[in-house]
């Protein structure tokens, strides 16, 4: 990736990633070029798909029924691309990640309620074995990469 951005693009991604809504003016006074370079350089890191998109975290204890989990899942070849179609419909599932080990995904979700999640998991028991973890609380939140 290093050969497809230079260290002005690595400044950018930084103030970017500590503030998405950062002002094209704040980080053009940071990085020392003009805000039109500013705008370009951005626009062009979108369209390489460097930048995939801007996202507000919301502190999710300000909705106390919300249950987060993730669910370790054992799928047959066969059926993962059905199972990831129902994953990408599902407004619960917030990430799901293709892992090594016992199980071959990683899906983390979020429910107003155990008899939802309940539903659910008896759902995707019809494509293969589950494990869930329920968290009970976060100690470090969504980070950026290491840039």
């Amino acid at each position: 990736m290093k050969s497809v951005i230079d260290n002005t693009d690595l400044e950018i991604l930084k103030l970017l990633q500590d503030d998405a809504r950062i002002s094209v003016k704040s980080i053009s006074e940071k990085v020392y070029i003009s805000q039109p370079t500013v705008s370009a350089r951005i626009e062009e890191m979108t369209k390489k798909g460097i930048i995939k998109g801007y996202f507000t975290e919301i502190d999710d204890s300000v909705f106390n029924d919300n249950i987060k989990a993730y669910i370790d899942m054992e799928v047959s070849p066969e059926r993962k691309e059905e199972l990831y179609s129902l994953l990408k419909e599902s407004k619960q599932v917030l990430e799901c990640n293709r892992v090594t080990g016992e199980y071959s995904l990683l899906i983390k979700v979020v429910f107003k309620n155990t008899v939802d999640m309940d539903k659910f998991i008896n759902t995707l028991q019809h494509y293969g074995r589950t494990k869930t973890q329920i968290v009970f609380s976060t100690v470090i939140s969504r980070r950026g990469v290491i840039l």
